[in-house]
């Protein structure tokens, strides 16, 4: 992971020389010659790094070099803090006791790091050239392909399933006595949970179940966690309930329904779990439960007879070639049309033995790169090496696709180390700490946010990360993680420094409700991330008494406190964060006894990312808020206690996203005239309720937002009369591409939702709206067509339209959702096959 931090750092070395110059750097000379050391060094470190598995002094070496480049990072994060106190102040900083210590020590470091890097050049010279030579003519390294804007391979479309599904869904749905088992059972990667998924998702099964619940069981399960995630998937709350309660609550929301529950990844039946599971459910006649396990005597100890056992094959030669296929050739349809590449990849496919997730793995390297005989070659004979080495085709497969990871690349997917097993992980969050943490390469002219989420797409491209919900225009809500994968990273993130648990030197942390003995982060000045790991669903109860002393964590880059702050030190805990400078992502994200944040965050000069969404009982914002330059996300979304914005929004000209925006009648509240400034703003949710809150000479203020491409308008609770005159004068851009308009009032949609004034639109989605009809301009004319890709339309009850007029009005229409329209007439009440989409009607 060398190659990694040093990209990395070099970029933000860059950067800051660049930008800054020699007026505000100080050791401008130290850092110029660390800079020309590095770039020398750049070419021989995916090779150290590669090869220092096998050879222990090299280790040795790259570990140090991965230190000294953590040290001179925080040195010049230092230096870039300490200079912008001063800008514009009248104060000399250079004669300061404090400056003079600081100069004179981080000089003498910065030496020393100097000199030690260069004596580690020669000694990564000596080790790797000679053999560089030999083996590619000083031409080893080729050209990543940026693939990222095509389409995702679908992890669910697995080659060689089909009797299997076939044979799971007639078990299922022939189903009439009581409780029927079956069992999934074979070697890891060889796809259990895909074939659980595919029968689960089947639209058959959907409407044969009227419950379908998935339950994650991994080797490190809880009972009681379990049993949440079963009410959960109905429903229903679960906090504070005890064993008992909860079973009874299970019984009680499926008695009387035919359900189906998926048991994903057991391990074991220790402590009598299953028991009390079982005899708490229900037993529907139809109802079912699938058990996936690499062990047959747990699915046999569970109840799954012989008859009911599903054992999933290894893939055929022509299969896996077809796999294969499918993924590194994703733009051509998944066809191969090279004779050359082809027997390579047979040679491949052959030492793949047959296992999907080891196929898929190599696909997803292979994709990513050049389609050239000898870029194949080489990874090809990579791949022997590991083979050789491991012995595991699938773990051998995984590590190649690591290996073959861009250096940028590598640092977001060990962030997946901190999570723990089968956990189901927010985009947002995954995508913020990469920002935070400086991960993310700023090339092509994309803003933070777009590169975050390109590298995302990059790993799932090279199927290490699957999505696992979307939205309804296709993007990304929440992700996870194979438990394989999930083995390679924390290998691979121990290996390399970037994370190990209760580590005292360890620059990253998870926190969960299983965190204990957390004391040894007291003394760990090193922290660069501390994050709420927690499972979708559940709030941490971990004791965070040790944040009350966070002022320690001197170089933290990211704080995410989600869910796991209790009352008694919450406002302690945020009252201190103040002290961290060098924080780039704060999220306080579902902290409900969030009551206010403190004028101290404006110290927080470095802060890119605010994230105080779902803090339901948060009443104020601090006007300092207004001076955080560097903002480019807020986000107060669904804090229904929040009435205002402070004044002064207009001077965050960074922002790339701003959601809960709810615009102000108020003297010292944000008005919507202010957006006008935040000319960066890609994303804006926004809150409506009174036409007062609009005043007449600011309603073209959207208009102005020229990178504005996602426009979110809430009506929820709106009143007055004035407010439909005014809405229907809040014009969005020409060029926006996603438009959701959620509790709508009146009872016609606005004038300017129209394919002439939205030229640009590809995804619609309505919801909760009051209207009865669209407005005549909504159909457009015969030059002017909608282009929508993807519409919603959603809890319309009182929507008395054809269906057949609106699909005539957009002809390009490729995904559909539809639910609680009753009065949409003549749409299809059976579901319809749609270009890849879906037709829903809910009666």
């Amino acid at each position: 992971m060398a190659d990694a931090v040093v990209s990395v750092f070099l970029e933000r070395l860059l950067h800051a020389l660049i930008e800054n110059g020699r007026k505000v750097i100080e050791f401008q000379e130290q850092f110029e010659r660390m800079k020309r050391q590095l770039q020398l060094m750049q070419s021989f470190l995916k090779d150290a790094d590669r090869q220092k598995r096998k050879n222990q002094s090299l280790r040795t070496i790259i570990d140090s070099l991965r230190e000294l480049i953590y040290d001179a990072e925080d040195i010049l994060a230092d230096c870039q803090v300490r200079r912008s106190k001063y800008i514009g102040s009248e104060r000399n900083p250079f004669f300061s006791p404090s400056e003079l210590l600081f100069r004179s020590q981080a000089g003498q470091r910065l030496r020393e790091i100097n000199k030690k890097v260069g004596e580690i050049k020669e000694d990564i010279r000596s080790f790797l050239l000679p053999p560089l030579i030999r083996q590619s003519g000083g031409e080893h390294y080729q050209t990543e392909i940026e693939r990222w804007s095509s389409p995702v391979f679908d992890q669910s479309q697995i080659v060689g399933l089909e009797d299997g599904t076939k044979m799971l869904k007639g078990w299922l749905l022939r189903a009439t006595m009581g409780l029927t088992l079956v069992g999934i059972v074979g070697m890891g990667g060889l796809g259990k949970s895909t074939a659980a998924q595919r029968v689960f998702n089947d639209r058959e099964i959907e409407f044969g179940f009227e419950r379908r619940i998935w339950v994650s069981v991994s080797q490190t399960f809880n009972e009681e966690e379990i049993m949440r995630t079963v009410l959960k998937s109905l429903g229903e709350t679960s906090m504070g309930d005890t064993r008992g309660e909860l079973l009874t609550k299970i019984h009680q929301n499926l008695s009387g329904r035919r359900y189906l529950i998926v048991m994903d990844d057991v391990w074991g039946i220790q402590n009598g779990w299953w028991a009390r599971l079982e005899n708490g459910l229900p037993k529907e006649d139809g109802s079912a439960v699938i058990i996936t396990t690499r062990n047959e005597g747990v699915a046999r100890r569970m109840g799954v007879v012989e008859g009911r056992v599903h054992r999933p094959r290894l893939l055929t030669e022509e299969e896996s070639w077809s796999l294969l296929c499918k993924i590194a050739f994703v733009v051509s349809g998944g066809v191969c049309r090279n004779p050359e590449l082809e027997k390579i990849g047979f040679e491949v496919v052959e030492k793949c033995g047959g296992l999907p997730l080891a196929i898929k793995a190599i696909g997803g390297a292979l994709r990513c790169r050049s389609p050239s005989f000898f870029e194949w070659k080489r990874i090809a004979e990579n791949f022997r090496e590991e083979l050789e080495e491991n012995g595991d085709s699938v773990m051998a497969s995984l590590q190649l696709s690591y290996d073959e990871l861009p250096s940028h690349l590598k640092l977001c997917f060990l962030c997946f180390s901190l999570y723990p097993e089968d956990c189901v992980i927010p985009k947002q969050q995954l995508t913020h700490w990469w920002i935070g943490e400086g991960f993310i390469p700023m090339r092509n002219g994309r803003v933070e946010l777009e590169s975050a989420e390109h590298c995302l797409l990059g790993l799932m491209n090279r199927c290490l990360v699957e999505a696992v919900d979307k939205r309804y225009n296709g993007d990304v809500y929440t992700c996870k993680i194979h438990d394989m994968v999930r083995d390679l990273a924390l290998k691979m993130a121990q290996e390399e420094g970037f994370y190990g648990p209760n580590s005292a030197t360890s620059r990253r942390s998870g926190l969960t409700n299983k965190s204990e003995g957390m004391n040894f982060l007291a003394a760990n000045s090193k922290l660069r991330a501390m994050l709420s790991t927690t499972k979708t669903g559940e709030v941490n109860k971990v004791n965070l008494n040790i944040l009350t002393k966070i002022g320690r964590f001197r170089y933290l880059r990211v704080l995410d406190l989600s869910k796991s702050i209790s009352e008694s030190n919450l406002e302690d805990v945020v009252s201190r964060i103040g002290t961290l400078q060098h924080l780039a992502y704060l999220s306080l994200r579902n902290c409900y006894p969030l009551t206010s944040v403190p004028s101290s965050i404006k110290r927080l000069s470095n802060l890119m990312i605010l994230d105080l969404g779902y803090c339901h009982s948060l009443r104020t914002l601090p006007s300092e808020i207004s001076t955080m330059e560097k903002l480019i996300v807020l986000d107060v979304s669904y804090c229904g206690s929040l009435e205002y914005l402070p004044k002064g929004l207009s001077k965050l000209t960074n922002l790339q996203a701003l959601l809960g925006f709810k615009p102000s009648c108020i003297a010292n509240g944000s008005q919507i005239s202010e957006l006008r400034s935040l000319t960066q703003l890609k994303t804006l949710e926004m809150r409506i309720t009174r036409g007062k809150e609009l005043a007449e000479g600011e309603l073209t203020s959207l208009l102005h937002l020229q990178q504005l491409e996602r426009l979110t308008m809430n009506c929820f609770g709106c009143y007055g009369n004035d407010l439909l005159v005014k809405l229907d004068q809040l014009c969005p851009p020409c060029h926006l591409r996603q438009l959701s308009l959620e509790f709508f009032p009146g009872e016609q949609t606005p004038t300017w939702l129209n394919p002439t004034s939205l030229p640009k639109l590809q995804h619609l989605a309505m919801s909760h709206g009051d209207f009865n009809r669209f407005h005549s301009s909504f159909w457009g004319t015969g030059a002017s067509v909608w282009k929508l890709e993807g519409l919603v339309l959603e809890s319309l009850a009182d929507l008395e339209e054809e269906w057949s007029n609106v699909q005539q009005a957009m002809p390009s229409l490729r995904l559909l959702r539809v639910s609680w329209c009753p009065n949409l007439g003549s749409f299809p009440v059976e579901e319809v096959g749609f270009k890849g989409g879906f037709w829903m009607k809910d009666e």
